[in-house]
């Protein structure tokens, strides 16, 4: 099949840090984003430079640290945050302004108070001026799947006409099914001929779990970046997460027919990173980086990988720089005990592995941790 590449825009420094409880300072900023580059992201977002002296100061100590990325930073269409935005910008080796306003009926009259001709004349004003302060413009219209699809197309060819490089139609509060979301991108693409110009960017929350899902969806209708943030932090449930989209398109690239610049070496380094810099701890079930995502109890999945990894494993957790697991518990089979115990420098055959098997299935099944040592024969050094 053949492939097409597409920009991965990490906001985990900007809707990321939006998460409650995260304050990053500028040197942890500028360390995320050192890490970001060497996994191969092609667009940092490092921060709303007009929100406040130290959100200015992360996304300036970025711009002047990056060697590759393009770094861009989150603009209301006021020129204030247009000003800062792009004074922030001015170290970067390529700098993006990322403009947006609201178009759904509900956000134009509850929370902005303007008109949507309003709307449309704010949208043309933001980018033009903002065309002349930095080498790309990305537009978003927010709540974009809540608005009237020929609404936003017609910000969009507005958008477009003034300057933007980069229409970005984000799933703002994680509304979207699937297919709905692809079906209203090529809506949005057949009203607006334009959009075949520029590149169009997906940017989806997990209110209903479906951030990583309605990503792929947007991939397959065709958009060429996909914003996301590490670990899927982000506001309320959070974003859709960078380490799930990639692997989701590494793995199944036989039915998308897409790549990135990731390198997947780097996952693991980067999920640990934010952990640690955030305070947000990875749920042992998390997809791809959590501590069970290569761990295997059921002892007919450990039999079936000590026969041939394949059987349970669509990924390689070296590729990621983890490590496959077999932990001991009441589901653990013979096959994996065994193992553990040569492992642990006590191999056992016949009546003595039988035996030890036997007392750890007793402990095991009344909840205690357990381990080969409290059931190896006593005669074991």
């Amino acid at each position: 099949m053949s492939s097409r590449r597409i920009d991965i825009f990490d906001t985990t420094l900007r809707d990321g840090e939006q998460s409650p409880g995260i304050a990053l300072t500028p040197h942890e900023k500028v360390e995320i984003a050192g890490q970001l580059e060497r996994l191969g992201v092609d667009v940092i977002e490092a921060g709303f430079a007009a929100a406040s002296p130290g959100d200015f100061e992360g996304v300036r100590a970025v711009a002047r640290s990056t060697t590759r990325a393009t770094v861009a930073t989150l603009c209301r269409t006021r020129s204030e945050d247009i000003d800062a935005g792009a004074e922030a910008l001015s170290g970067a080796v390529r700098s993006r302004l990322h403009v947006f306003i609201a178009t759904s009926p509900i956000h134009m009259e509850k929370k902005l108070g303007l008109e949507p001709a309003q709307v449309l004349e704010q949208t043309v004003s933001a980018v033009a001026y903002a065309r002349s302060r930095a080498d790309e413009v990305e537009f978003s219209c927010e709540d974009a799947t809540r608005s009237d699809p020929a609404f936003v197309a017609e910000v969009c060819c507005a958008a477009i006409a003034a300057g933007a490089d980069v229409i970005n139609l984000p799933d703002t509060v994680g509304y979207m099914l699937p297919a709905e979301y692809a079906s209203f991108l090529s809506e949005v693409r057949r009203r607006c001929p334009g959009l075949s110009g520029v590149v169009l960017s997906a940017h989806c929350h997990d209110d209903l779990g479906l951030a990583v899902a309605n990503s792929l969806a947007a991939v397959q209708a065709g958009v060429g970046q996909v914003e996301c943030t590490v670990n899927g932090i982000g506001e309320r449930a959070g974003n859709a997460a960078l380490e799930e989209i990639a692997m989701a398109l590494r793995v199944r690239r036989d039915s998308i027919g897409v790549d990135t610049g990731i390198d997947a070496s780097q996952i693991a380094a980067t999920s640990r990173l934010v952990e640690l810099a955030t305070g947000y701890d990875v749920p042992p079930n998390k997809a791809i980086v959590g501590a069970n995502a290569f761990a295997h109890e059921a002892g007919i999945h450990q039999d079936g990988l000590l026969k041939d990894v394949s059987t349970y494993q669509i990924i390689e957790p070296a590729d990621l720089g983890l490590a496959m697991t077999l932990p001991l518990g009441k589901h653990s089979g013979r096959h994996g005990f065994a193992l553990a115990c040569t492992n642990a420098g006590f191999p056992l055959e016949g009546a003595e592995l039988a035996e030890a098997f036997a007392r750890f299935k007793a402990l095991a099944d009344s909840g205690v941790p357990v381990s080969v040592h409290d059931v190896l024969p006593v005669a074991a050094p």
